[in-house]
């Protein structure tokens, strides 16, 4: 592959509602024939139309990239917020669009050089093509994607480095390059609920006083790891946790709504039993198929989309720094889950005790390393 050849980015992304069930396309295309070279589309969940398009234009340089780091790209969009923004003549005011725009200029500082033009949508029929069959899998709440090379053959999901991409010789446990963002990943401390082994969602429910006394231990265990930055789910289990941590370590503290628990919907405050008495077709649905939802509840798939964005948003806010992550159940499985690039069905096969303590270090080139998992010997002292 010749170095600094010419790329088009061409990305798009929308939602239903706005917010509403959302999703993004992006392909790259030689600037000189014409030819797609890759194409990548998710749906996002549930999103604003900014959010996706940032989205969008995210993953459409991050394949720029995977092609040749040394091209120039010029990215194509019609969405004149974004362009506007990532040329730099209007100010980016909204919270959530700071991050996100922070890891597009991340990712482009990989490439040569990136300009950013905008096109009428007659012109990026391609990308609002892709990002419409996201929207699609979205509003029926799949979990769908596409990441295609050359040929069809399949680029790199992390978009990262390509170790696992088609035509990429580097196996799967080569080193891992430069400085990792770690994230210490702490389940809070027990509540009423985690004793009697009940469902225990978005309900605000308070840590016992072991559960505090669990927390100051693991604050204890904390104190020497040089601890950047706390995030925490807004529930009040996790907040007071973390609250114990920053006491310890003097660490800040940042509330990140994605690391919130599951919503149980109907099935809050019930045990497993109880449950499959009531609803034991749904039980079972529940058990089989992550896309499904207790009545009234989010699914895993769902909750999996914001716990990923939430990532990225510390990875970009804190990269190369060591983040306390004080979080549920579900969520951590799901870190866990993503860095070890397991199965959803791996979730049912980890033991997650309360106030325990997990690792990732997770790498600009793609890879993550999960150091350790549910770590409790603070605990035994």
């Amino acid at each position: 592959m010749t170095a600094g050849r010419r790329l088009v980015v061409e990305a798009d992304g929308g939602s239903r509602g706005n917010p509403g069930p959302a999703g993004y396309g992006a392909l790259v295309r030689d600037a000189l024939t014409g030819e797609v070279l890759a194409e990548v589309a998710e749906a996002i969940g549930h999103a604003t139309n900014n959010v996706a398009e940032y989205r969008g234009l995210i993953a459409g340089l991050r394949a720029a990239a995977a092609l040749d780091p040394a091209a120039r790209a010029e990215v194509r969009m019609d969405s004149k917020l974004v362009v506007e923004q990532m040329s730099g003549r209007w100010k980016i005011k909204h919270p959530d669009m700071i991050p996100l725009a922070l890891e597009a200029r991340e990712v482009a500082s990989g490439l040569d050089a990136v300009t950013y033009t905008w096109v009428p949508r007659s012109r990026n029929a391609h990308a609002d093509r892709l990002a419409n069959e996201a929207m699609d899998a979205a509003a029926r709440g799949e979990e769908w994607s596409r990441d295609e090379g050359p040929a069809g053959t399949a680029a790199d999901p992390a978009g990262g480095s390509g170790r696992e991409a088609a035509g990429d010789s580097a196996p799967a446990w080569s080193p891992a390059l430069g400085s990792a963002t770690t994230t210490l990943l702490l389940r809070h401390g027990e509540t009423p609920l985690s004793i009697e082994k009940r469902f225990a969602g978005v309900g605000d429910v308070p840590l016992t006083d072991t559960g505090l006394a669990q927390a100051r231990a693991a604050a204890q265990a904390l104190k020497g790891r040089g601890v950047d930055a706390i995030v925490t789910s807004p529930l009040g289990r996790c907040r007071d946790t973390a609250a114990e941590v920053a006491a310890a370590t003097g660490a800040g503290i940042r509330t990140e709504e994605g690391l919130r628990e599951t919503d149980f919907g109907a099935w809050e405050g019930l045990t497993f039993a109880e449950v499959g008495e009531r609803w034991p077709a749904e039980l079972k649905s529940w058990l089989a198929d992550p896309a499904s939802a207790p009545p009234g509840g989010e699914s895993f798939t769902a909750v999996a989309r914001r716990v990923r964005t939430a990532l990225d948003k510390i990875k970009v806010r804190y990269r190369h720094q060591t983040v306390l992550v004080v979080s549920h159940v579900t969520p951590i499985k799901l870190l866990v889950r993503d860095a070890l690039g397991a199965p959803m069905a791996s979730l049912y096969r980890m033991q997650l005790d309360v106030a325990s303590l997990s690792s990732i270090d997770w790498y600009d080139d793609g890879p993550a390393t999960l150091r350790s998992f549910n770590d409790v010997h603070h605990l035994r002292v």
